[in-house]
């Protein structure tokens, strides 16, 4: 029997950054998966970051976290989107080269001191306590491993089965067998569970496909990296291609839909509405005469091509048709056929917004298990698992951020005050400060408070508070610099003034580091919208400062709708703000409820 202070069971980007952050925090941790060569595998698509998704690493990046320097040391192409749009969507993204990936996240668990151990955890351990406490976990094997926190990160592999069309296999992904004991354990908790869907394309070898029949996507030039901590992008570039899907695809999968798990009933979980498979697209948006297919390169190592866009749970010989029918893939030869894989997970409201369960004690759940679909978002939720893991052992609070600070405040909110039902997934439009949450200054956000925490390592703490005296050295000049009565800083709002010109006027401005000079502009030139942002973002922490006791009984709250009793008594909020956004409370519940804490 083996003691540590916190055990990571999953190896994914949630288990990554849970045990990476709780190692920081000077916690033993002990790391539980089936095979450790497999830590760090990028299951579905080799690509970090996107809309939305983009800003999440970078925040998690700011506090220390891991996804951000795997990316920019093993990314094959970068790319910045939305440039033409606002700086509010602006997100990065590249596409990894993923053995390399795999590698370098392992060799980083290890430098980390992570103690790694091969085996399927089976069981939950627990001591007796109202709710249970946490003592550990036993494996499948038999072999128990005590510790007072366990954090679970089992991605899809809690009873997870593989559809190919009607044949079934029971896996975690291709090649790698499923966690059953575990939805046991959990549901002897107390816990309710929930099937979800995802799903993966089949694989083309890249020397079969005719790329002349095919448009060419380059990156960026120069690649701009994730990471604070990152200069520049030093590996050499490749290309991505597209193509569409057509008129003989789209027949294919319509002769063929009775053949399909998501339509037949075979498959139970529901998937994920914003990233469908090939099939749901074509049920759902029958006037499309086609979708794009990206032609991805998953390694510089292998000639595995990711078709990003023809995701499927059909039969291998209809697989076949598919990609047959798709400009530039007549010839292309499938390397391993797509699947859709159906898993256990529990519906988040069960979880509070550390991501600890309510019903045990030291229990904390990250990634796909509360219902989340993404690398980026299982990454965020692992490091707060983790750091929260931590400083609750080491007797300090917790740490939850707001809406106001971070998407990861988004995320985490959405996840334990709404709750879902299907897979959830990271967008702008979900953010209601999203001008504040960019992607330049997650560091300004959310670097001071990993400084406070002591989970981010010197050099992190150097760079950002060199990179703060050059944004407060570039306000003075803007603010300090006048042209007909107004300041640089007020001229910036104007349309039509650019940043050129304000250089122009006072050329210290062209000294500054560009990173932050970017976030000086941006900041001068949504300055209006930013100090709206401000207020609302004011009157949200004051609602956060009223807290509500833990355990709290609504049902003796007379004065309260019965539906607000049953959904906060579900919920659990442990603010007043939190409140406030459980779907169905409104303004007079609020008044309820403040007027019974102002009481007692």
């Amino acid at each position: 029997m083996i003691s540590h202070d916190i055990i990571v069971v999953g190896g994914g980007h949630a288990g990554i950054e849970a045990a990476l952050a709780a190692r920081r925090l000077g916690a033993a941790v002990v790391l539980v998966t089936l095979r450790r060569d497999a830590i760090g595998r990028m299951s579905c698509n080799p690509s970090i970051g996107g809309v939305a998704k983009g800003q999440i690493v970078r925040e998690v990046d700011a506090l220390g976290g891991a996804m951000g320097r795997l990316i920019d040391a093993t990314g094959i192409q970068f790319r910045m989107l939305n440039t033409s749009k606002g700086a509010a969507v602006v997100s990065p993204r590249a596409q990894a080269d993923k053995y390399a990936y795999q590698r370098a996240a392992q060799a980083m668990v290890e430098a980390a001191g992570v103690h790694v151990v091969e085996g399927e955890a089976a069981e939950l351990l627990t001591q007796p306590g109202s709710p249970p406490v946490i003592a550990g976990i036993r494996l499948s094997n038999g072999r128990e491993l005590r510790a007072p926190c366990v954090v679970l990160t089992t991605g899809t592999f809690l009873s997870g089965v593989l559809h190919y069309g009607p044949e079934m296999i029971e896996g975690g992904r291709a090649g790698e067998p499923a966690a059953r004991g575990l939805s046991q354990s959990l549901r002897a908790l107390g816990l309710r569970l929930g099937r979800l869907k995802t799903g993966t394309p089949p694989r083309l070898a890249a020397e079969t496909i005719d790329w002349s029949r095919t448009t060419e996507q380059a990156g960026d030039q120069p690649p701009r990296p994730f990471s604070f901590l990152s200069a520049a992008i030093r590996q050499p570039q490749v290309a991505c291609f597209i193509t569409r899907t057509t008129a003989e695809t789209h027949r294919v999968i319509a002769e063929n839909l009775h053949r399909s798990p998501l339509v037949s009933g075979q498959i139970q979980g529901i998937g994920p509405r914003y990233c469908p498979s090939i099939e749901d697209k074509i049920r759902r948006f029958a006037d499309k005469e086609s979708h794009h297919v990206f032609l991805e390169p998953e390694s510089r190592e292998t000639n595995e091509v990711y078709p990003n866009g023809i995701s499927t749970s059909l039969p291998r010989d209809v697989q076949e048709a598919i990609v047959r029918s798709i400009p530039g893939l007549e010839n292309a030869r499938i390397l391993r056929h797509g699947y859709a894989v159906e898993y256990d997970f529990v519906p988040p409201l069960q979880v509070d917004a550390t991501l600890q369960t309510k019903t045990a004690t030291g229990l904390y759940l990250a990634g796909q298990i509360n219902g989340t679909t993404g690398y980026e978002e299982a990454a965020a939720q692992g490091l707060m698992a983790g750091l929260n893991a931590a400083l609750t052992l080491a007797g300090r609070p917790p740490v939850v951020l707001r809406r106001d600070q971070a998407y990861i405040g988004v995320l985490i909110d959405d996840l334990t005050t709404r709750g879902t039902e299907e897979p959830y997934r990271m967008f702008t439009s979900l953010a209601e400060y999203r001008l504040r949450l960019r992607t330049d200054n997650a560091d300004r956000r959310l670097t001071p408070l990993g400084m406070e925490l002591g989970c981010v390592e010197a050099e992190r703490t150097a760079r950002f508070k060199t990179k703060l005296s050059e944004y407060e050295r570039g306000q003075g000049f803007l603010r300090g610099t006048r042209l007909e009565g107004k300041t640089l800083h007020d001229w910036l709002r104007s349309p039509g003034f650019a940043w050129q010109r304000a250089v122009e006027l006072q050329p210290a401005l062209a000294s500054l580091e560009t990173e932050a000079s970017a976030t000086l502009e941006t900041d001068a030139r949504y300055g209006g919208y930013l100090e709206r942002e401000d207020q609302d973002a004011e009157r949200l922490r004051q609602a956060e400062a009223v807290r509500i006791p833990d355990g709290m009984d609504y049902s003796t709250m007379t004065n309260l709708r019965k539906e607000a009793r049953e959904k906060l008594g579900r919920v659990q909020p442990r603010t007043l703000g939190q409140a406030g956004r459980v779907p169905g409370i409104g303004p007079g519940d609020l008044l309820v409820i403040r007027a019974y804490l102002a009481g007692k």
